[in-house]
């Protein structure tokens, strides 16, 4: 065969313009989308555009964005993790509970709830592993049961649904410093949540891109069986992302504790959707295989931009929800257009 043929033959040696390679990325459609949201909302809300709202238009992008990213690479590699938003409340109750019950520093108490919260997202992708069963399933149970035991063990220690407050004790200000502080960056007040932020979508993109991890992650999305056949550690490439998304729940769930300095048990139920929503939205497929980070944080800056700026239009924000919904649909036949654009020009 000759050295054009084979060049022909093999898509990865052809040339692609600067066209092609935008219409190949997944996070296109969430680009054009979130480009779209900004300008109605610069239009419809006067002080969308002030830097103290654009501030916290981020702030409340990263709350969701933070948790996004890991789910984001969970759905590349073809599952789904629905215990994640409780899991975010199991985190802050651990550090909180134990911290207070031990009157130990408060970095005693964030370490235990490290290990803990990286044990359930161990115990998701070992039971998933060894089951077989849909990851749906699974995590639904785990789901119910975090639920549970997050009331449970908060009326039994506490005898409320709500913690005893941290913010007295030893090692707090410390704490609150790493996950919870404020900024100033050019005059602008910023949440060091954005920058865990931008760091995890930064790492996440290396990871997926840059390593053999991301071709894994990438590979089991497509095809359990045929990523198996050809060597890949289809098990422990699953489990790992289980843990990514455990981690992640603790940076937030520590998050929320050093913002407020006690916790709800009953919170967290529902933020799990908002977390797949992101992705989806940012043009993960729901098959797997296919997907970014930065689409997963464009996805949670939609999401911030919409849930602020309603309310910086004066709107109804029970309206919240339907504009979501919208954007979820909008964006999904966007990126199944984009998608298919570039696969015909290939």
């Amino acid at each position: 065969m000759s050295t054009a043929a084979t060049a022909q033959a093999d898509e990865r040696l052809v040339h692609r313009g600067m066209v092609r390679r935008m219409l190949g990325r997944p996070e296109l459609g969430s680009v054009v989308g979130a480009a779209a949201v900004f300008v109605f909302f610069s239009f419809v809300a006067d002080s969308f555009l002030r830097a103290s709202s654009l501030s916290t238009v981020l702030y409340a992008a990263s709350t969701i964005g933070i948790m996004a990213v890991p789910v984001a690479l969970l759905m590349i590699g073809g599952e789904f993790d629905l215990s994640a938003g409780v899991m975010v409340t199991t985190s802050a109750l651990v550090s909180s509970m134990f911290s207070y019950q031990m009157t130990a520093n408060v970095w005693v108490g964030v370490g235990v709830s490290l290990l803990t919260t990286l044990a359930i997202g161990f115990f998701n992708g070992f039971v998933f592993t060894r089951t077989k069963l849909p990851s749906f399933i699974i995590t639904l149970a785990t789901f119910l049961m975090l639920t549970g035991i997050n009331l449970g063990f908060t009326k039994l220690i506490d005898g409320t649904v709500s913690t005893k407050t941290i913010g007295d004790m030893e090692g707090f200000d410390s704490a609150r410093a790493v996950f919870a502080s404020h900024l100033t960056i050019g005059g602008v007040d910023l949440q060091v949540t954005i920058l865990w932020w931008l760091g995890l979508v930064a790492l996440a993109t290396w990871i997926l891109l840059r390593t053999r991890a991301g071709n894994w992650i990438f590979a089991v999305g497509g095809g359990a069986d045929a990523a198996r056949a050809v060597g890949v550690p289809v098990n422990k490439t699953k489990i790992g992302l289980y843990m990514g998304v455990a981690f992640c729940a603790w940076v937030s769930g520590q998050h929320l504790l050093m913002s407020y300095k006690v916790v709800q048990s009953g919170e967290g139920v529902g933020n799990e959707l908002l977390y797949i929503i992101a992705a989806v939205i940012g043009g993960c497929l729901m098959t797997g295989g296919y997907g970014s980070a930065i689409g997963s944080a464009v996805g949670a800056f939609i999401f911030g931009m919409t849930s602020k700026g309603i309310v910086y239009a004066q709107w109804n924000p029970d309206w919240f929800k339907f504009f979501l919904g919208a954007m979820l649909l909008l964006a999904t036949l966007l990126n199944a257009w984009v998608r298919k654009r570039a696969e015909a020009s290939k």
